[in-house]
């Protein structure tokens, strides 16, 4: 159906930044007219919904080497029931994807597999140590939308230096991961008065500024195009706010969890609430939230990092990070629309219009002439979540049993729709 009329719909637009009853026609895939009001015919929303699907930024991908955790096909069937229509993979696999040749298996694999569309991140060093630059331009042609070495930093300078700059020849876009190694390294929670109460190993807030300063300096130094990964602490706002004010070509993402999650949450050393960088403190949080709002922080994510029962299943010291979130990112936003703290054309704007711009995608936007990725979505309907019903193959997501509110009833790609709560 890459024709449809949808009607009797709250049209959530993250461009206008508005919220109106109206109704979109679907021609050849793409969004041929939108208008207020209601009309004849077609689908008939019931009044809920209708946003631009997500574009999630930084998904994690068990293939190659780990496809016990995570395969295409499950990680698309878990995007598309959770709204998400572009998946943005990682490379940070067994295998990295380090070479045009993984790329190209990684890219003809998702394409086959996932029922969403899906946009490959490649490795900025090769095997992701830190050492050697990867062939950035190859991967480029190949299909690669950014480069990151993911939560492993680049520690050595002038090494990062130079994949900044001839990243910027090409213009590639760096997502960096804003951490200072030495002070992070082994930590498990923030450092704080919880985190000696309960003798876990912690880092200082200041470490994300001081990784994030010195990406900066770095922009500052080669003129990169440069995204920050992952803004989780207040300390870290301030650096951000005066590159964009001197007009540096950086952004900055949070992830979901970062935003609806405290340390306090780790309780009694709860390892699926264990992910990287730690939760922070309630103050930290209601900053990113500002941040978000506004629009200093440009993207929401889920940060989807599947992990198996055997690396949960540990102390928390020795616990794998991470927590899924393809299937639970717009239940857990809707959190923060509830509460009044942001509205849906805002974290439609975070969560689909600006991480499809930063990487050039033509998704993410309600106007004529963009695809027909969309998703339709019950913002009220209350639910307590199930992680076994969860899609994904890994079920380490830290809102297991937890009362969520707003659920995805149809999602749709290139006008096509990938899920149905009715069929499932």
């Amino acid at each position: 159906m890459t024709n449809a009329l949808y009607r009797n719909a709250r049209l959530i637009d993250p461009e206008a930044q508005t919220e109106t009853h109206g109704w979109l026609r679907i021609e050849n895939g793409v969004i041929a007219e939108i208008g207020d009001g209601d009309r004849a015919g077609g689908v008939n929303c019931g009044g809920l919904c209708l946003a631009p699907g997500i574009v999630d930024l930084g998904v994690k991908v068990g293939e190659p080497g780990e496809r016990h955790k995570e395969s295409f096909r499950t990680a698309g069937a878990a995007a598309a029931a959770g709204g998400v229509t572009t998946i943005v993979t990682r490379p940070d696999t067994t295998t990295p994807i380090d070479t045009p040749e993984v790329l190209d298996f990684v890219r003809r694999r998702g394409q086959e597999a996932a029922a969403v569309r899906f946009r490959p991140m490649a490795a900025l060093t090769k095997g992701r140590a830190g050492r050697e630059m990867t062939e950035i331009g190859f991967l480029l042609d190949a299909g690669a939308v950014a480069f990151t070495d993911g939560d492993r930093v680049v520690s050595n300078t002038k090494v990062f230096s130079r994949c900044m700059s001839y990243a910027r020849s090409v213009g590639a876009l760096i997502v960096g991961h804003p951490q200072d190694p030495g002070l992070s390294e082994g930590a498990a929670v923030t450092s704080g008065k919880f985190a000696s109460l309960r003798g876990l190993p912690a880092v200082s807030p200041m470490a994300e500024r001081m990784g994030l300063e010195r990406d900066l300096a770095l922009v500052q130094m080669t003129d990169a195009r440069y995204h920050a990964d992952q803004i989780s602490t207040a300390a870290a706002l301030p650096a951000l706010a005066r590159a964009k004010a001197e007009g540096l070509d950086v952004t900055a993402g949070v992830s979901i969890h970062h935003l609806t999650l405290n340390e306090l949450d780790v309780a009694d050393y709860r390892t699926f609430f264990k992910i990287k960088p730690p939760l922070r403190a309630e103050t930290d949080r209601i900053a990113m939230i500002d941040a978000v709002r506004d629009g200093l922080i440009d993207v929401i994510c889920s940060m989807h990092t599947p992990q198996d029962e055997e690396s949960k299943r540990l102390p928390f010291e020795a616990a794998a990070s991470g927590a899924v979130g393809l299937e639970t990112l717009l239940p857990a936003a809707l959190r923060l629309y509830h509460a009044e703290q942001l509205t849906l054309p805002v974290l439609f704007r975070a969560m689909a219009l600006n991480p499809a711009r930063r990487l050039g995608l033509p998704g993410g936007r309600l106007g004529v002439g963009a695809p027909a990725d969309l998703v339709l979505f019950d913002p009220d309907v209350p639910f307590v979540l199930d992680r076994a019903t969860l899609r994904s193959k890994s079920k380490n997501t830290p809102f297991d049993g937890q009362r969520m509110q707003g659920r995805v009833e149809t999602t749709l790609v290139g006008g096509n729709i990938v899920y149905s709560r009715g069929a499932s």
